[in-house]
């Protein structure tokens, strides 16, 4: 018997898999559970189209991302910290300070743990902070520290 897999069932296949399992094993436990529909003509034109339809909701997130991250990559992110000699601040710059000027500053609302800063800026000057907005999309914001 042909079934639709609805979830991920181990040692049979992933979502959206048309799988051949016997009869007796689809009826008592994929079918009962919710885990498989019966592989009918109208049931795999439906789930084409659902694949297709999340094919095009993710196509339209890269392409926002992409969007976003070419205008974040022409921004510089003024920031006005307290320093003492040699340019090094008191405290440090992180990257929740980060995402609140961003959204004051440019109303871009971002999520601080989207960015992937290794250390706290604690120097004066401009440094490049990487913001991971999509899986292979990558922006990078200049952040200028300034003294106060």
């Amino acid at each position: 018997m042909k079934v639709i897999l609805l979830k991920d069932v181990k040692s049979q296949g992933k979502k959206g898999e048309v799988k051949e399992v016997s009869e007796g094993y689809a009826q008592n436990f994929l079918l009962k559970q919710g885990l498989a529909k019966i592989a009918s003509d109208s049931n795999i034109k439906v789930m084409d189209q659902q694949k297709l339809s999340e094919k095009k909701k993710k196509d339209n997130e890269k392409a926002e991302a992409q969007a976003l991250a070419a205008k974040i990559g022409e921004l510089t992110l003024q920031i006005k910290g307290k320093a003492g000699e040699g340019g090094r601040l008191f405290g440090s710059i992180t990257t929740k300070q980060i995402a609140e000027e961003l959204d004051r500053q440019y109303k871009i609302a971002l999520d601080k743990r989207k960015m992937t800063l290794d250390d706290p800026i604690r120097v004066l000057g401009t440094t490049s902070v990487p913001i991971k907005l999509y899986p292979e999309v990558i922006a990078t914001l200049k952040v200028q520290v300034t003294e106060a």
